[in-house]
């Protein structure tokens, strides 16, 4: 069965192709209830539309930047076009329409964009701000959402309950029984009277609410959990300057006239237009499939909502949001498109196939043995040439027997199960802080067996303060107002401005004025503790910042290791200066110079080399995170189409970042290890730093191996498969490292490996791994669409919980699969072999139906097959049955046994392999829930419902014996629990 299922129903956890996915649909066949049975599954056709629109959507941007290419040639022999204003805009105080600013920038109109003024006139239009952004009036505002409409996308509206219900009631086999219902109905009122004719029929039609109402009752509860985490998964901020502050804000509040602030791995929220930033490419893959990042500037100005931002930073001014812009309309299609199946949910789609054409065949033959028992008996008598209601009636029975033994035989919701057990599973990881984007990594991370982490915000707690420093050869020890202020009158003035100049320009961070008019830095953990550092030094940002003039800055970068800035200094004739900052070997390579502690710069040779290469190492030794600073003298001039030098630079000094490991990772690395998962270290901080925190962390063992990145990708094929098994930490690693390692333990190693990552260029290893995970805080939005998880605390120990609840998902799929097949087979043995070796049941067709059905919604256990054959075969003598009711009381003892027994088997399903089953269960509310409901509703339908189910009362030692008979499964199941397997 295993290998048959991995042979035909076999689909990836990630990037399963369509082909794959019409296979399995088209092997499942005829299904029962094809609605609930592909509910939760991808949406091929959707997703087919969804490709066309991007392919046009990269025909229509070829021919807009072909357009716009050749306006530039043009642009001053082509008259303005003519443009009118609506009243309506008008009124409202603005100069320019929403479809108006759709064109310009969706057909990159650079016409129509200079005949309205470029960017400050469309600014001066929408009556916004370039600097202080849109200002803070409540009315205007809700104008402006108004005319311009809310940067929200067109979402299918939710399915109420009823909807759920009229889905369940397509289900072919319960038609079927409806029809069986009303010709009972129909017949049995005009052969016996109202209201003893219709028992029967209502007696089917009963049942058959009972199934559709808990069906639609558990499928509803499920589409509410997953709008939930839709909602989730949304949550999308992004810094915003209205009325002249720095902001985080939604970006379903963006309005046309906002200035956004974009910096590398940001998604662009709306359609707009760039104002000022350096070094901006746009990845428009997600839009339009083109591989090739675009460059945007000042000559090509348009941003497209949807885009992600590739390299560099800029501000940006909204012109279009929501479903005016294309991306708008890709992700309505996109939506409806849905989430892959899981593998697990393929297989038991599998399982549910081949049980139900097993009971088809087992009904075709029921039918066909009973009605061949009534024919012979019809020829036997010389009565079958005629046909009275009674024998029609016989037929009707004997068909409706059929379809109930595939109503009980066919599993169709094991799959459904499967979304079920992981919906809860991704509520309960919502609440421990991890966002499931993809439902099959709650499957996967279950049988994670390597977890490749970084150190940075994941290990340890993204709090980072400079503690010592190295400035002009001499090393201090920081963190408090005295020994700053000490340090400051300790640096030469020449020193201290080149310190703080390279400290407010070189970097990615601002500190800017909050509302409350207080000081806020912003920017990643590492450019808040270097900003940190200069203002506690004396250092203003904002003058700073004024004195230079800001030629061009390259953000950092994960392959260089640093970032870079050249400033022009008006005060000295307009000279260029040149700054650096990153990881402290690196930038100390790039050195010639150094300033000493006069503040003079001296040749950097072999003694100060030295000095500040063994400083480096004395804080990397101390767990410290270190970063060196430099500048350069630019001579020639310079473009801002020019590479930032790389060579020629003056260190100024070293800061040594203190970042403490989070409280709890020590103990969660140490049940992975007795898990059985394996825990890696892959980290772009110097490999000194990296041990030390993996030591603390109990990650870096006696017999483990700690590697550079550049040297881990000289090694020759064969070494790295000697060496990849022993690696525990993995420092100053590229992008391209880890997703070399990812790779090789996923295909060499056979391992299902679990990657974290934050930034940009950790976007391929997060799409290579079994199981990517990014940061919820620190994570770029690229980051986070190429993952399955998003971290949302950042916390090492979240992932250790993720884990956990994926093996959580494991065992309980395990224990309900157990306990469903059984069910199901159980069921049609005992009624197959009930209809054709005993002929049909004793009683009216309504008892047997009703009590199948609610054998069915309680399921059964093996053990009971040989308990009922028992009971069949002799419990008349066994119970001292006697008289014309002997019949109906044994049917009844029968199916009352056969409800106890499962009970009791729920209880024992609690556990696979521990004996003790009891252990928490009075904490679960919901299972004892149900079992206090599954006996109080058979003692209603013993006792109480005895002319609809026809059973009827029992003594109390008939009720004793039928609870003794279903205890007698516990034992039974702890004994097997004994066997080794």
């Amino acid at each position: 069965m295993e290998s048959f299922l991995d042979d035909t129903f076999d689909v990836k956890a990630k990037h399963a192709p369509d082909e794959a996915l019409e296979k399995w649909r088209k092997l499942c066949g005829v299904v029962k209830n094809p609605k609930r049975r592909f509910r939760f599954t991808a949406n091929i056709s959707k997703r087919s539309e969804a490709a066309a629109m991007r392919r046009t959507n990269q025909e229509k941007l070829r021919i807009a930047v072909l357009v716009s290419k050749a306006a530039f040639q043009f642009i001053s022999s082509v008259s303005p076009s003519d443009y009118t204003v609506p009243p309506e805009v008008k009124a409202a105080g603005f100069d320019i329409c929403a479809d108006e600013l759709g064109s310009i920038v969706e057909g990159h109109d650079v016409k129509k964009l200079r005949f309205h003024g470029g960017v400050n006139g469309i600014a001066q239009k929408l009556c916004t701000s370039t600097n202080d952004g849109l200002p803070k009036d409540a009315d205007a505002l809700n104008r402006r959402q108004e005319l311009f409409g809310i940067n929200k996308f067109a979402e299918s509206e939710s399915k109420s309950f009823w909807v759920f219900v009229w889905e369940a009631l397509h289900d072919m086999t319960l038609m079927i029984l409806a029809v069986c219902a009303f010709v009972s109905l129909i017949v049995g009122i005009a052969t016996e009277g109202w209201p003893k004719g219709a028992h029967d029929g209502l007696g089917i039609v009963a049942s058959i609410m009972l199934v559709v109402f808990v069906t639609a009752t558990s499928d509803y509860r499920q589409s509410l959990q997953f709008k939930d985490l839709d909602k989730e998964k949304k949550k999308i901020s992004i810094q915003v300057t209205r009325n002249g502050f720095r902001q985080k804000m939604s970006i379903y509040e963006l309005l046309p006239g906002d200035i956004v602030h974009l910096a590398i791995g940001d998604q662009v929220p709306a359609d707009g237009l760039f104002v000022s930033g350096f070094s901006v490419l746009i990845d428009e893959s997600s839009l339009t499939g083109e591989s090739e990042p675009v460059m945007v500037g000042a000559e090509t100005p348009f941003l497209l909502s949807g885009t992600k931002v590739q390299d560099g930073s800029c501000k940006m001014l909204i012109t279009t949001v929501g479903m005016r812009t294309q991306w708008g309309k890709l992700m309505a299609t996109l939506s409806e498109g849905g989430d892959d199946e899981t593998p697990l949910q393929v297989k038991l789609n599998g399982v549910a196939t081949i049980i139900g054409k097993i009971g088809l065949f087992f009904a075709v033959i029921t039918f066909a043995v009973l009605v061949q028992g009534l024919v012979v008996r019809k020829w036997k008598d010389g009565s079958h040439v005629d046909w009275s209601a009674e024998e029609a009636m016989e037929m009707l029975e004997y068909f409706a027997i059929a379809v109930t033994i595939v109503v009980v035989a066919v599993p169709e919701g094991l799959p459904l199960a499967v979304t079920l057990s992981l919906a809860f599973a991704m509520k309960k990881m919502m609440n421990d802080k991890a966002l499931v984007r993809h439902l099959a990594a709650c499957e996967t991370m279950g049988s994670a067996t390597t977890i490749c982490s970084d150190k940075t915000g994941t290990l340890t707690t993204n709090h980072m303060t400079v503690v010592k420093s190295c400035i002009c050869m001499s090393v201090r020890e920081v963190g408090n107002p005295s020994k700053f202020a000490n340090m400051k009158s300790e640096l030469h003035d020449s020193a201290l401005k080149l310190l703080l100049q390279s400290i407010f320009n070189n970097t990615g961070g601002e500190v800017v004025m909050s509302k409350e008019g207080k000081r806020e830095i912003l920017g990643t953990p590492t450019e808040a503790a270097i900003l940190e550092f200069g203002l506690s030094l004396g250092g203003d940002f904002q003058a700073e910042r004024e004195a230079v003039k800001l030629v061009k800055l390259e953000p950092f970068n994960s392959t260089k290791k640093r970032m870079g800035a050249v400033v022009e200094l008006p005060v000295d004739g307009g000279r260029l200066r040149a700054h650096s900052k990153g990881a402290s070997e690196i930038v100390l390579a790039s050195c010639e110079k150094v300033i000493n502690s006069k503040g003079e710069v001296v040749a950097l040779d072999d003694s100060s080399l030295k000095f500040l290469q063994a400083t480096i190492d004395q804080f990397a030794s101390e767990a410290l995170r270190t970063l060196c600073l430099a500048y350069k003298e630019v001579q020639g001039g310079f473009s801002p189409n020019d590479l930032i030098p790389e060579s020629g630079y003056t260190c100024i000094g070293i800061v040594g970042i203190k970042d403490p490991v989070r409280p709890g990772v020590k103990e969660s690395v140490a049940v992975c290890h007795a898990a059985g998962i394996a825990v890696r270290m892959v980290t772009g901080d110097n490999i000194n730093t990296a041990k030390a925190i993996a030591r603390e962390c109990g990650i870096l063992t006696s017999d483990g191996v700690a590697i550079e990145g550049p040297v881990f990708r000289e090694k020759s094929q064969a070494e790295l498969l000697e060496l990849i098994p022993k690696i525990q930490v993995m420092a100053r690693s590229s992008p391209l490292d880890k997703h070399t390692l990812v790779k090789h333990l996923r295909t060499t190693f056979d391992d299902v490996v679990a990657v974290t990552g934050d930034g940009t260029n950790d976007a391929p290893a997060l799409h290579e791994a079994d199981i990517g995970l990014a940061m919820g805080i620190a994570g770029t939005e690229v980051a986070k669409e190429s993952a399955d998880v998003i971290i949302l605390d950042d916390n090492f120990s979240t992932i250790v919980t993720v884990a956990k609840w994926g093996r959580s998902v494991y065992i309980n799929i395990q224990k309900f699969v157990q306990f469903q097949l059984t069910v199901n087979v159980v069921a049609l043995v005992v009624n197959f072999s009930s209809a054709c070796m005993t002929g049909p049941p004793v009683g009216r067709k309504g008892h047997f139906i009703t009590n199948v059905m609610w054998r069915n919604i309680l399921g059964q256990s093996f053990y009971q097959f040989l308990i009922i054959w028992k009971l069949q075969a002799s419990g008349k003598s066994m119970f001292e049955l006697e008289g014309s009711d002997s019949d109906l009381v044994l049917n009844t003892i029968i199916f009352n046994s056969f409800v106890f027994c499962q009970v009791f088997n729920e209880i024992s399903s609690r556990e696979m392999e521990s004996i003790n089953v009891f252990k928490g269960m009075l904490n679960n509310y919901v299972f004892v829930m149900v079992l206090v409901a599954t006996v109080a509703f058979q003692i209603i339908i013993i006792e109480f419902l005895g002319t609809f189910a026809n059973t009827t009362h029992l003594t109390s030692h008939q009720w004793g014996a039928c609870v003794l008979i279903g205890f007698i499964g516990m034992p039974i199941a702890a004994i097997l629990k004994l066997v080794p397997v």
